[in-house]
Order: C-alpha cells, then structure tokens, then sequence
C-alpha cells in the first residue's frame, strides 16, 4: 500500500471496475427479495451541487447497504426534460446569436433543444458517477423517452375520459419573463415592502364617492365592481348602486360580498375579476364581466385609453397615480408589507392571468393518498412531515399542468375548425371524429414538466406495459428527496400511483434538509456561497466528502457546510488507511484463516474488540433501517478511529512485533483481520472507495473465509448481527481500563514527563477481583501508558513523590522520581498556582458583581460560573500536587 491514500489514483479505476464486471445491474425475475430506489430526475442540463450530493449519497448508503445485505437492489437513474428551465437556457443561446424560437419556429426549435439535450445530458449523470452512484445506469431513462411518453399519454387521455381533466377559462398564475402559466405550488412568495393606495371612485348619480385601498392601482383599468361587505354599516345602503370608474370612465356596480373584510383598508374592494384570484370567485359569485387589461409580457391591453396601451405593468402603475393625482381622487398611502407570488424558475413577479387552460381535478385522486398517510401504510422521515402533507392533501386544489412552452410533452388534444368537435386520442387523429373534416389543429401548449415525473416510479420501468422490471421492482421501496417537493413531486406520485396501478409508488419517504452555508444562508450561485462538490472532490477525495455530509447531517435537519467541513472525512480516511497499511505492511507471507480462535486462545483485547465490533454492527444496522445515516456515521467513526485503531491495534503491536510465538502472532492477525474486513464492509456504503482499495490490498495479503469471500467488497455480505460476540461485562471493565490508561497518560502530561522516559505505577484496586483483572492485563498497560512496571495490589501504601488520579474507585500513581527534576517542577507548580489564583480572583469578583449579574444574559453568566469552577477545580489538583512533592 501506499505511504498515503490518494483518492484520485484509486477513485476512476475502482468505478471502471465496478461498471466493467457490471456490479450495479439488478436482475429482473430474481429469486432473491427485491429493492428499489428511483432517482429524483435532476434537470437534463443541471450540474452537481451540494444538495445533489447530500441527497445521492443517501441513496446510495441505501442501495449498497440492500444489495451487501442479499437484496436484490436497483437504483434506477434518470433526468427530466424540464421544461421552462431547459427551454430559457436554450432561448438564451439562441438569443447570443441573434435568433428566437418564433424565428426559428416551433420544428427547428425542438431541434435545438434536442441537440442541446443530447451534448449535455451526460453532464450530471458524468458527475454523479464520480460521487461514487451505483445506479443500475443500463436502465437509464429520461421524461421524454418513447415509453415514458407514451405512459404520459395515456394518463392524460383516460383521465380525460374519466372527466378529471378539464380545460376552461380561469385565473393561473402567470409568468411573464417565461411566457406561461405556473401551478400554485411553483410560486414562490416572499414579504415586499409595498404600500396600500387610497383612492376614490365617485358615485354615478353625482352623491359622493367610496374610497378604496389596493397594493395593485394598475389593475383598476380592469375593475368590473367595487365590493363592500354586506353587514357593514357604513356601506350597506350603497349596494346596487353605481359607479363611474376613473380614467377609463367605465360604470360598474357596488357588490355585497362576505368574502370583504371590513377591517382591511376602507373596507371597500375593487374588484378586477380577470386579475385577481379571490376577485374572480366574486365575479362568479355576481355575474360581473371579466375584462382582461394585461397581455402574457405583462403590458397593458383591452379596453384602455391608448395612451396605456403596450406600457410595462409598473410604469402603468405609475401612470395611473398621476392621472388619479390629477382627477383630485388620490388619497393617503400606507406603508405595507405583504406577500408576492414569484416565479420559481426566475423569480419574476408572478401576474394572475385569466386564460384558457388545461387542469386536473385533484380532490379524487387525493382521498386515496391522504389515506395512505394517516393509516401509516405510508411513513415520513422525520415524522412531522406527515402533518404538512395531510393538510396540503386536505386542502388540495385542481392543478393547471398546461404551459405555454414548446419544449415538453405535446398535450394531446385536436381542435376541429369545422364542427369544433374537441377530440382526446391515444393515436394522433388524421380527421374529425364528429365530422370528418381534416381541418384539425392540435393544442399549442405542453404538459407541465411535473405531469411527466408525477409517473416516474412505474412509467421508468415500462408501466402500462406488464413488464418484468415492472413486476420484479414496482412498488419501489424508499424515496430520498427535498421537502420543498413534497407537493411539487412526492404527493403527486402517491396519486398517480394509487390511481394507475393501485399500489404506493413507495412506502418510506426519507425528507432531507437544505445545504446552508455556516451562516446559515442557503447555498446559491447567485449569493456566492455555494460550493462545488467537484472541487471537493479534486481537494478530499469522494469519501471524504460523502462521509463529511452525512456525518453532520441528522435526520431531516438542514446541513451547515463551510470548506474546512471535509477536513473530518480526510482525515477519518488517512486514519483507516494508516491503520490498515499498519496491519497489512507488517505481514511478508499471505496468511490464512478460515474462523476466529476459540475464546480460551483470545486474550482480553481480543474478546473486547470482537464485542464491540459485534455491537457496533447492530446499532449500525438500527441507524440505517431508521435512516439515521448520521447516527451510522458517528457509531463507525467512534469504533473504527477510538475502538479499533487506538486502542486495539495499539494494544496487539507486541503479538505482530515480537510475539512469545508463532500461535500468539496468527492469533492477533486473525482477529485483527476479522474485525478490519467486518468494519470495511460496514463503511462500505458511506465510503465506497477506499474501503474497496484496502479490501483488494487486504486479499492479497490475508484470506479469512469467515468473513471476507469475494474480490470486490461491494458484493460481499453486510456484517450480520453475532450476539454470540456479544460480552456486555468485558466491555464495561474494558472501558474502565481505558480510563485508567488515559489517566496515568494524563499525569504524564501535567507533570511534563518527557515521552522518551518510561515510568512505574502503581494501581490500587477497589477489590481482589479487579486486581487480579489489571495484573493479568499489565502488559496493557505497559504498553499504552508507556511504562516499564506496574504494581496492582488492593492494600499498598501510597507514594511520597507521585502523580495521582482516581478512576472510579482505583487509585493511580505514577512514580515521579527519576523522571522529572522535582525543585524545577514545584517551581513551575507554584508559578501555574499563583496564576490560577489571579484569574480565579477576577472571576469570583465578576461572579460577586450585582451589576454584572443583573445586566448580562443567562448565558453568559453561565459560562463563567462554569469557568470559575474549571479554575477551581485545577487550581485544587495543583495545590494537591504541590504539597505531595513537599
């Protein structure tokens, strides 16, 4: 092995391996019990970040774990066409060269997008190979492959044909930077200081007028009624009568609506039915007519004075505040925070658009999912997520899934111009099917992005088609994903699924947190603050990355990342590596073994480490289970760092270097190997990598047929549970000797012993039974706390001239003569005492401070009670140190 693990000579030959003797496919028609993970398809133009790590990390500690685990394992990868986002980054190519899509026309377009599909595609998935995915890439597919259009197809016409999908005239929220309409769920809105305008509209018979209040005064070009709440006394006479609507010098009427808070503003709404979503209920509600004074820019249209026309929605904005201003009819203005819908994709100001559109009626197909939920059949990690998607199920509205695109699934429905027969086909018609006439013309628009991925669990693996992919690896098991696509995404698939196949798409649904920076803000490119897990991997390697993210991420919490983050991967890693090079570079002929020793030939260590190894394998195998990846992490690094390389390979150098025989040495080196194959196969899954290079080094050198079978560990059988193994009181009195050993390593150090000097204790037992335990176990502690004697006795006499600590009832002393100048230490003692009282002096003096008690947080008065009394407690062993030397 080499002097020093280097990820990038060791990461690209290994995944060549991998994908050369096909280790990520997964057989169809298996007899072995099946698991399936599909990948959250990221965008077919996107590249890695953090969150792409965090979350394909995840999915493959899950599908390697299964797969070692005897399960027949797939991880089905894929991208999605995105829609809008693909077509604005192809739009905007077009645009460098002086081109457009209306250019161009919608055939050449799509010929751009597929040719920019076809370079880039292999961009993330490229990259998610190099985060170590095992995915079964074979079975790749992509949102708009033949099959997988062909299942969108199908949905849309029989949902069509079951009366779920309707087209009508309603409000969307419209984007006008991107040119279409968005579901609810793809707005984004966020608090803006704005204002609430006053203004007046006068009476039609000349009596007065009523005084409104808007955070939209362009929209009042568009007002059909002004609406007050019918209990409201200062206003309940004026129903039914008119008004003369300003600057476009309409008349509209004054409505009664319950809906009108009397509260909010004058308690007098204008209503504009065509741009508002609540003002288009009222406008169902009272008949009103729908008037529609913007256009898909956001530009002013319809029945408008010319000198609107064509003009930007907030220069309108201002135009109409000027002309009120003028009219004498403006009123006060009100500072006013409130939310603002943005586009999800470019963060435009979303507009509320009246408009022909295509949606699906989601209450049918939510009874079934909300049910999956709250009879359990269906699981959320963590748990409270289950709350937010009952109620979101619970309150569910009918999706709009048609976009004013060109890029996406072409929504399948024709137009007869003759007859206007509407007609829905599996086929693409040639004719009318009312009338016959070949005058057909097919919608525009395409099929939200989301109505593609809303199949992906079933549509990926050949649904409706009854195929053996299908039928071996549908319902898929787990879903990895983000909580901000819980509704965009999870819910959506519970539906289709349930209503499609009858089955769950999945039945754990493991909901991540977001990656922040150490501030705490989101990582983006546009704040500067993300970073880029390639540059992470070229500086740490893929191990230490992956180990690093998971390692600090808890269930469902959101991840803090700063770059000195992976130092903890790297170092766990070199830590491994050292270790098992140690182990390995000591052996000059391959040993073989085919079980462990019995216990009469293991000594204490070696029953200590194979318990803690057989422990460590089950609360590993909990964590997993429960997905708590970080819990897994923290139980590896504890055994593999402290347990096994820090202790137990410390403690058998003597059997490897210079064993009293040849039995002694196989022996260690049985055990050792035992627990290093076990404990590589646990990290396995979090650290794909150097585990598999240290296996392949580990077989040329040692065959343990016990434990290690194969030559590619990411086949070899997950560690099984061994309560044989298991010696809960080793394991106790284990710890309580490594106490001890880090005791007497602690004297040495506040005595400043020089490490080249070895010393002689003695331990004063709290019972017979344990200082038969320690004498038996002296070379131990010879060894670890770098001693030349020790003496174990129950009764002897405590020293003149010795460190001292007491560990649970045993008393330790380490003999400090000869091993340091005692008139050179007392006066360091006395120098370090005399200091401590001086600072303890000031503390007690802060801490006796009414002031200072009075004006400072809880937390800080805290914190320096708890450093008076780590003061005092070292300033009691220094003067107790000082006075044994006397």
């Amino acid at each position: 092995m080499e002097k020093q693990y280097n990820p990038a000579a060791v990461e690209d030959k290994i995944y060549a391996k991998w994908q050369s003797e096909n280790t990520f496919a997964a057989q169809e028609n298996t007899s072995r019990e099946t698991y399936s993970i599909v990948i959250p398809p990221p965008n077919v133009t996107g590249i890695l970040h953090m969150g792409h790590a965090l979350n394909n990390t995840i999915q493959d500690i899950l599908t390697r774990y299964k797969r070692m685990d005897g399960f027949e394992a797939l991880w089905l990868p894929g991208t999605d066409h995105a829609g809008i986002a693909t077509q604005n980054v192809v739009e905007r190519k077009l645009a460098q060269r002086g081109e457009s899509r209306h250019s161009l026309g919608r055939e050449r377009f799509l010929e751009e997008v597929w040719r920019w599909k076809d370079e880039y595609h292999t961009t993330i998935t490229t990259q998610l190979k190099r985060l170590g995915s095992s995915c079964d890439w074979d079975k790749e597919r992509f949102t708009m492959d033949e099959g997988l259009s062909q299942a969108v197809r199908k949905v849309f016409v029989d949902l069509y044909r079951e009366g779920l999908v309707y087209r009508g005239k309603y409000i969307v929220n419209w984007c006008p930077r991107c040119h279409t309409a968005l579901a609810d769920d793809e707005v984004e809105h966020h608090t803006k200081a704005s204002h609430l305008w006053h203004f007046c509209y006068p009476l039609s018979d000349g009596t007065g007028h009523v005084e409104v209040a808007t955070t939209r005064p362009e929209t009042m070009l568009g007002d059909t009624a002004v609406a007050v709440n019918p209990k409201d006394s200062r206003y309940g006479h004026l129903i039914g009568k008119t008004l003369r609507l300003p600057i476009v010098d309409r008349e509209i009427p004054i409505v009664g609506d319950n809906f009108v808070s009397s509260e909010f503003g004058t308690g007098c709404v204008k209503v504009t039915p065509a741009h508002d979503p609540n003002d288009y209920q009222m406008g169902q509600t009272h008949n009103l007519e729908y008037i529609v004074i913007l256009d898909e820019t956001g530009c002013v249209t319809g029945p408008v004075p010319e000198k609107y026309k064509g003009v930007d929605r907030f220069d309108a904005r201002k135009m109409v505040l000027a002309d009120l201003e003028d009219l004498g009819l403006m009123g006060s203005i009100v500072d006013h925070d409130h939310s603002v819908g943005h586009c999800y994709r470019c963060d435009t100001i979303i507009e509320p658009y009246y408009s022909d559109q295509w949606f699906v009626k989601m209450k049918p197909l939510a009874q079934d999912a909300l049910k999956a939920a709250q009879d359990g059949s269906l699981t959320f990690y963590p748990k409270r997520w289950k709350k937010t998607y009952v109620n979101w199920m619970e309150d569910i509205r009918d999706w709009c899934i048609s976009r004013q695109i060109w890029w996406g699934h072409r929504i399948p429905v024709w137009y007869c111009q003759e007859c206007g027969e509407i007609i829905v086909e599996m086929e693409d018609p040639t004719q009318c099917s009312a009338c016959s006439s070949h005058n057909i013309t097919q919608d525009e628009d395409v099929l939200d992005t989301w109505f593609s991925s809303w199949l992906w669990p079933f549509s990926t693996m050949g649904w409706p088609n009854d195929t053996a992919l299908l039928q071996s690896f549908f319902p898929t098991d787990t879903l990895v994903t983000a909580p901000e696509i819980l509704f965009f995404w999870v819910a959506r698939m519970v539906m289709s699924s349930l209503h499609f196949t009858g089955k769950l798409p999945f039945s754990h649904v493991v909901l991540h947190g977001t990656v922040r920076d150490k501030s705490g803000k989101k990582m983006s490119k546009s704040l500067g603050n993300s970073i880029d897990p390639l540059e992470i991997i070229e500086k740490y390697g893929t191990d230490a990355l992956r180990f690093s993210l998971i390692t600090i991420t808890a269930q469902g919490a959101d991840v803090y990342l700063g770059k000195d983050t992976f130092d903890l991967g790297r170092n766990f890693a070199n830590k491994l590596w050292n270790a098992s090079r140690f182990l390995l570079g000591n052996l000059s002929e391959p040993l073989q073994f085919s079980e462990l020793p019995e216990p009469t030939q293991q000594k204490e260590e070696d029953r200590w480490i194979l318990h803690r190894y057989a422990t460590t394998v089950e609360a590993v195998r909990h964590a997993l289970e429960t997905f708590r990846f970080n819990e897994a992490c923290h139980l590896l690094y504890d055994f593999i760092w402290r347990d096994y390389c820090d202790w137990y390979v410390e403690a058998k150098k003597s059997s490897f270097y210079a064993p009293q025989n040849e039995e002694e040495r196989r022996n260690a080196y049985n055990v050792a190997s035992y627990v290093l194959a076990g404990a590589l196969k646990l990290l396995h899954p979090v650290m794909p990598f150097i585990t598999e290079e240290i296996w392949m080094h580990m077989r040329k050198k040692i065959t343990h047929t016990a434990i290690m079978n194969g030559d590619t560990l990411m086949l070899e059988e997950y560690p099984q549970i061994e309560k044989n193994l298991y010696q809960e009181e080793l394991g106790d009195k284990f710890d309580l000797l490594k106490e001890m050993i880090a005791a007497l390593r602690t004297i040495r150090s506040e005595n400043n012993v020089p490490p080249a000097k070895k010393g002689s204790a003695l331990i004063i037992a709290s019972s017979p039974e344990l200082a038969e335990w320690f004498s038996a176990l002296s070379y131990l502690f010879t060894d670890l706390a770098n001693l030349s004697d020790i003496t174990i006795d129950t009764t002897a006499s405590e020293p003149d001239f010795a460190g001292q600590e007491v560990v649970k009832g045993q008393r330790l002393y380490l003999h400090l003569a000869g091993l340091i100048d005692k008139s050179v230490e007392m006066d360091r003692l006395q120098k370090e005492i005399s200091r401590l009282e001086k600072v303890l002096g000031g503390l007690e003096k802060k801490l006796s401070n009414e002031a200072f008690l009075a004006k400072a947080p809880g937390a800080v008065v805290a914190k320096e009670q708890e450093k008076r009394a780590g003061v005092a407690d070292t300033l009691e062993k220094l003067r107790t140190s000082f006075e044994k030397m006397k």
